[in-house]
């Protein structure tokens, strides 16, 4: 009854917030009080192993978000919460079905995470500069920062991985390596170790003849499984589809897929969604294997 009373709070606000025409004082700040109930919303969607429900109810949240972000432009927590939001429905729902839609989704994460880092006036300055003056920049960003630069930089990669033919990817992409390392400095723990992984896989899209890095990428996944305690089954996931595939193991693609989908149902509780939806992106793989190899 708590959670179905909530939800209708929600639900009215985010009319609220659509059709009042301008984002009042009275209404940002009520956007802003509801930090805790939305933290307490998200790790109740993390729990959840009804895939299909969540795919069903994440679009309307989504819209929610926009319109709490209209009231409260400047919100860091509302921009970094609605990137990851954008982020993760692509990635489990959209990419690999419509990578047209799938970009676009990742481009509005994107968007989201770095108006949140661009609040920092040395980074929004040194955004489009040099590399050098893009790294020096990363220095204005302490611990609290690690989410807006995480959901920028993953967000950026997904983007830039379906679209590989646009120039603009070998300028973003040593920008992207120098945000996740930034995350690693300053909080490795984030998301039980989630940069090690994006950061392994950026090391391992690539063969080894055209810069790819094996033994880097084999060395930041295996931190993230320690970091995770391996139940973060979108770690190995990822690992199956990028490391297993850049040194052309077969065997270890397979096993590493066989693995996930065996794994038990109550693994990771807390993280039981993106559990289960790795789940079903394995057994996937699995059925396309002999296209893969």
């Amino acid at each position: 009854m708590k959670f179905f009373k909530f939800f209708l709070c929600v639900a009215f606000l985010a009319f609220f917030v659509f059709t009042s025409g301008c984002a009042s004082t009275r209404t940002r700040l009520m956007v802003d009080s509801m930090g805790p109930l939305m933290d307490k919303m998200n790790a109740a969607v993390n729990k959840h192993t009804d895939v299909q429900m969540v795919k069903d109810a994440m679009p309307a949240a989504l819209l929610q978000l926009d319109g709490f972000i209209e009231a409260s432009p400047d919100n860091t927590k509302l921009l970094v919460r609605a990137a990851e939001g954008y982020n993760g429905y692509s990635f489990v729902f959209v990419e690999g079905k419509n990578n047209e839609r799938a970009m676009r989704l990742y481009k509005r994460a994107f968007q989201y995470a770095s108006r949140a880092l661009k609040e920092k006036k040395k980074f929004a300055k040194a955004f489009d500069g040099r590399i050098d003056e893009f790294k020096a920049s990363l220095d204005v960003f302490d611990k609290e920062d690690v989410p807006a630069l995480f959901w920028t930089s993953t967000a950026w990669l997904s983007w830039a991985g379906l679209n590989v033919d646009d120039p603009e990817i070998f300028l973003a992409l040593p920008k992207i390596k120098a945000m996740l390392k930034r995350c690693i400095e300053l909080d490795e723990t984030y998301k039980y170790g989630i940069a090690h992984t994006v950061l392994g896989a950026l090391y391992a899209n690539r063969p080894v003849m055209h810069g790819g890095k094996p033994k880097l990428a084999k060395a930041e996944f295996e931190r993230a499984f320690e970091l995770s305690k391996g139940k973060m089954l979108v770690f190995k996931l990822t690992y199956a589809r990028y490391y297993t595939y850049q040194i052309q193991d077969r065997e270890l693609f397979v096993k590493t897929l066989h693995e996930i989908i065996d794994a038990p149902e109550d693994l990771f509780p807390k993280m039981g969604f993106i559990n289960a939806s790795a789940k079903i992106k394995a057994k996937r793989l699995l059925q396309d294997v002999d296209n893969i190899f």
